[in-house]
């Protein structure tokens, strides 16, 4: 894995940054329609980025989420792997029982921030839609499929399920996910796609897929715009499948 996970995607003007001491903080956009947020998406940056690469996506899906706010949180971690950005878990060891245990510990500190900012915006998450590149594809996944109630939706981009074995016995809830991987990943292979998404079908939760042929690492125009159709679809009010 290089020791970055930046999409470049830039910064974003008219935002504003979450402070607090005692939680995850990063950029802020509110509603493009400058009214109260009815929606909120959650956006989880890779290995080594921060919430300032991330928070790109919004103006991309602003247009056609105009009542959705956007919140794109640093991980809680500084990069090992790098002189700047932040983790959600180290990489220097790549057992499957140490990443675990770097998922696990992240895990109440994203849940803390998902409930934090669902208070603040008064919604629910029926109202919430998580989306994640990479190591925050790992990260969503995990926590989202764990929490009591299912959230709107989740997007994730070349990333990969952590602790496949393990989700039979603690999905909580069981929403709607979309998985875009490129088929010339060079970081995350490509053949996590169809694992993931095996596993998650097995487990109840309904999976769409899209390869992107010649894509590396990152995200391209076809797997952003059908990001977008399932956000605004979500928005709309398709079903979320709950259980045990």
């Amino acid at each position: 894995m290089p020791a970055t996970d930046r999409l470049g995607l830039g910064n974003t003007l008219g935002t504003t940054t979450l402070k607090n001491p005692f939680a995850l903080d990063g950029p802020l956009l509110a509603p493009a329609s400058g009214g109260k947020a009815k929606h909120l998406v959650i956006l989880l940056h890779g290995l080594g980025s921060d919430g300032n690469d991330l928070i790109g996506l919004a103006p991309h899906w602003a247009p056609t989420l105009p009542d959705a706010a956007f919140a794109s949180p640093n991980a809680p971690f500084p990069c090992d792997m790098a002189p700047y950005g932040y983790q959600w878990f180290s990489f220097l060891d790549r057992s499957a029982s140490r990443i675990l245990a770097g998922v696990q510990a992240a895990a109440p500190i994203l849940d803390a921030f998902i409930d934090q900012e669902l208070e603040r915006l008064g919604l629910e998450e029926k109202d919430l839609a998580l989306v994640g590149f990479s190591q925050g594809t790992m990260m969503a996944l995990y926590v989202a499929l764990r929490r009591a109630k299912p959230v709107a939706e989740v997007v994730g981009y070349s990333g990969r399920l952590i602790a496949a074995e393990r989700l039979a016995e603690e999905i909580r809830s069981r929403p709607p996910v979309l998985l875009v991987h490129g088929e010339a990943d060079e970081v995350v292979p490509f053949e996590s796609l169809a694992h993931a998404s095996a596993v998650l079908g097995e487990a109840g939760v309904t999976v769409e897929t899209l390869a992107r042929p010649g894509l590396g690492h990152s995200i391209d125009e076809a797997g952003l715009r059908r990001g977008g159709e399932r956000l605004a679809a979500a928005f709309r009010g398709h079903k979320a499948l709950t259980g045990t």
